[in-house]
């Protein structure tokens, strides 16, 4: 019976919008994630002009260099810098982690998958459309819905709510710790302990 290839990222790429009007955004939280990952592993961003996007790499663990990228493209053409890279360290896709956000998880939710369609997520739907495949790791972030249907653009791209904003750090932390253990034991590893976890809002008290 043929052994089961582990899959260990070796390039996370967080998905945002650049420009200050995005910052601090839903629909930035993949770029909030692998920048808490830089800071963490006392990475520092380089622009790179080959792969259309932030860039820095580092053997934060050993003998294993970690690559982390910021696509610069807008949303809606990540697959040209995610392509761009893979091009360029000749690796294969599933040496990706892509982390981005997702309105079909409540706030504080994360979910690991191998592989999957794109959930109208206009940056992997642009992924798979350059890499000819549904078949890369992922994490995606749960932002929550918009409470009202026709409001979902300005839910995206509107900031956090001050309760969620106070829970950030602690979604960041354990992002950090599920792509930790991605990297040190495996992305299934990692699906199997963290896609059960979550952390949860505090009330908010009246003041």
């Amino acid at each position: 019976m043929k052994e089961k290839k582990l899959v260990i990222p070796q390039i996370i790429v967080g998905l945002g919008n650049p420009g200050l009007q995005y910052e601090s955004t839903r629909h930035n939280i993949g770029f909030e994630v692998v920048d808490f990952l830089a800071n963490k592993w006392g990475l520092r961003w380089e622009k790179s002009s080959k792969f259309q996007g932030l860039f820095t790499e580092g053997f934060v663990y050993p003998q294993k260099k970690i690559l982390l990228l910021k696509p610069l493209t807008y949303m809606n053409n990540s697959g040209i810098s995610v392509r761009a890279i893979l091009d360029w360290y000749k690796l294969q896709n599933d040496s990706i982690l892509v982390i981005y956000d997702d309105m079909d998880l409540p706030f504080g939710k994360i979910r690991l998958r191998l592989s999957g369609s794109s959930g109208g997520h206009n940056g992997i739907k642009s992924i798979i459309s350059h890499l000819g495949t549904q078949d890369f790791p992922r994490l995606r972030i749960g932002i929550g819905k918009s409470s009202h249907k026709d409001a979902t653009v300005s839910h995206v791209l509107g900031k956090f709510s001050p309760q969620e904003m106070g829970a950030i750090p602690s979604l960041l932390d354990l992002c950090y710790q599920a792509i930790d253990c991605s990297i040190r034991e495996g992305v299934e590893k990692s699906m199997s302990i963290y896609n059960q976890k979550s952390i949860t809002l505090l009330p908010t008290t009246a003041g």
